[in-house]
């Protein structure tokens, strides 16, 4: 009788490269972060210089208890927490509403809903126009101003559509045939298999509200209602001396002055990294979870 070859599978040296390709992109994706870090524990002299490259030098956490203990940082800091969430609440509600009903093949003027959407997609009327709408609607300098333009996306719609076009059909028909009306499969079936989905959309809302700015400067004057990255990005720009000619006192005043926040910039970078940092991991689970297994026998 023949001996049976055994089956190979890979390379070890196939297996030696892949895995020295995903070392090298995981230190290029973390080193930039684990950079500012270590700048933000070094003394404020290396911290300007920059001339600090794998381990903090003058280990010094001033930049920490200097921002921790500026209220203004606190409340730029909750500030932003209520856009987050207010938000991303309201991004699930519009994306799901707005998607469940596409779903439905029956529905009149479906086709003409899409290609709608799609040109809102491509085509806007720019900032001026969104200005004056904000104006208008007496939004300006109001956290509304930042919440409810924000909490609309069509792409968000038509990802969200796309993944309940997955759902098989049969459930929905054998809800009707038990009864449940249009609200009940909504609730009881749609909603809970579109778990992975609305936790995407949930990153992605709350990432892009965290990390944006430019919205804040356009609509929000009044310090009292700025996120943390306006004040952020107000720390950045302080911190860069003007061309001007200044006296010696004044250039001394600076000089200090640049030295505290060469290392408080930086500490504010990791200060607000870190909820984002932290969201992701409470929602990787549902990214890979089958969730529609199993919802179908035969």
């Amino acid at each position: 009788m023949a001996k049976q070859k055994k089956i190979r599978e890979g390379s070890r040296l196939a297996t030696a490269i892949m895995y020295a390709l995903a070392a090298l992109v995981v230190v290029i994706t973390l080193y930039p972060m684990y950079y500012v870090l270590i700048l933000s524990l070094s003394a404020p002299q290396y911290a300007l210089t920059m001339q600090v490259y794998t381990v903090p030098k003058g280990f010094d956490l001033s930049a920490y208890k200097l921002m921790i203990g500026n209220p203004e940082v606190w409340r730029t800091f909750g500030n932003t927490v209520l856009y987050a969430a207010a938000t991303t609440v309201l991004m699930l509600a519009t994306s799901f509403l707005g998607a469940f009903p596409l779903t439905f093949k029956s529905l009149m003027g479906r086709k003409y809903i899409n290609m709608y959407l799609l040109i809102t997609m491509f085509f806007s009327g720019g900032l001026i126009p969104s200005f004056l709408l904000i104006m208008k609607l007496g939004m300006y300098d109001s956290p509304l101003a930042l919440i409810i333009p924000a909490c609309f996306s069509v792409w968000n719609i038509i990802l969200t559509k796309a993944y309940l076009s997955t759902i098989p059909e049969t459930l929905r028909e054998a809800a009707r045939i038990d009864g449940a009306s249009v609200f009940q499969i909504f609730a009881r079936i749609y909603l809970p298999l579109s778990t992975p989905i609305l936790a995407v959309i949930a990153v992605y809302t709350v990432v892009g509200v965290w990390n944006s700015w430019f919205s804040a400067m356009v609509y929000l004057p009044s310090l009292n209602w700025q996120p943390l990255q306006i004040y952020l990005r107000r720390m950045l720009i302080d911190s860069t001396p003007p061309n001007t000619i200044m006296s010696a006192d004044a250039v001394r005043e600076m000089i200090e002055r640049k030295l505290a926040y060469s290392q408080l910039k930086y500490a504010m970078i990791i200060f607000s990294s870190l909820p984002v940092l932290f969201t992701y991991p409470f929602f990787q689970r549902y990214f890979m979870k089958g969730i529609m297994l199993g919802s179908l026998k035969e």
